[in-house]
């Protein structure tokens, strides 16, 4: 895809360890989705997870934020080991992800839906919130103030009071981006951010991904089928295939990579 600047500053940008994945597998009965995968994600950095269909990548998402858990093996984030990860450590420890389908309220305006990424940040008891009294009215305020530059960031303005389910694909794609975002996340995992729109709304999608990494200095794992924005956007790339760890390197290490280029294209050897 052309007219997307690579990420710049690399070496300011990037830190020490933030995850790693260690030597987990995933089985879901006789098949297995995962086998002894690891690799790290540093601070700072965008690190992207790429491979055929099927081969195991949104189940990768789904064991680093606990939504699957894995049979074998261990994620360690921030210092701390978990094995696994549950879903509530690793959202009130700073991971936010979006998903492969879209996962918005569609009856909800734009406003609310991203509100609903401070859900965590939220101290006020159920009563307070519902009298918008004490805690809860100084807390609506804030937490509304955070989400207005949410939107602001993302160029969503003129559709912030629209109900989701009446935008076009690309701007719910942007709105589940902003719900991720509105939640402060040090690591966002993005599940296919692009999928299902056009050249431009890529472009403009890359153009908030570098922002958000750059900007906010927001760590980034992105699954992404598109390789130009792949190679465009990623400090380094993990390559699946079948559940086994296939790659792992810089955009250049991988693209030059013989096993790489035989898996995307299907090649058989005796």
């Amino acid at each position: 895809m052309s007219g997307v600047a690579p990420v710049s500053g690399q070496a300011e940008r990037i830190g020490g360890e933030l995850l790693r994945v260690d030597n987990v597998s995933l089985s879901f009965g006789g098949v297995k989705a995962l086998s002894e995968i690891s690799f790290d994600i540093k601070k700072g950095e965008i690190r992207s997870i790429i491979g055929p269909n099927g081969a195991g990548k949104s189940s990768m998402l789904n064991v680093v934020n606990g939504f699957y858990q894995a049979q074998e093996g261990s994620i360690h984030y921030k210092g701390v080991t978990y094995a696994p990860m549950r879903p509530y450590i690793a959202a009130s420890n700073g991971i936010a992800r979006t998903f492969q389908n879209i996962a918005l309220f569609r009856g909800m305006s734009t406003l609310d839906n991203i509100m609903t990424g401070r859900v965590l940040k939220m101290k006020a008891s159920l009563l307070e919130q519902a009298l918008y009294m004490f805690r809860g009215k100084s807390e609506e305020l804030e937490h509304r103030e955070h989400v207005e530059k949410v939107i602001d960031f993302l160029e969503i303005q003129a559709i912030r009071r629209t109900p989701v389910g009446r935008l076009p694909y690309g701007l719910q794609k942007r709105v589940e981006l902003g719900r991720a975002l509105a939640a402060e996340p040090d690591l966002l995992l993005l599940d296919e951010p692009m999928a299902g729109m056009n050249v431009e709304e890529k472009e403009d999608m890359s153009r908030f991904i570098i922002d958000v990494n750059e900007q906010f200095g927001t760590t980034i794992a992105l699954i992404e089928h598109d390789m130009s924005v792949v190679m465009d956007l990623s400090d380094r790339v993990v390559v699946l295939d079948y559940g086994k760890k296939l790659a792992d390197g810089t955009p250049d290490e991988v693209r030059g990579n013989q096993d790489v280029i035989d898996a995307y294209l299907g090649v058989t050897h005796d």
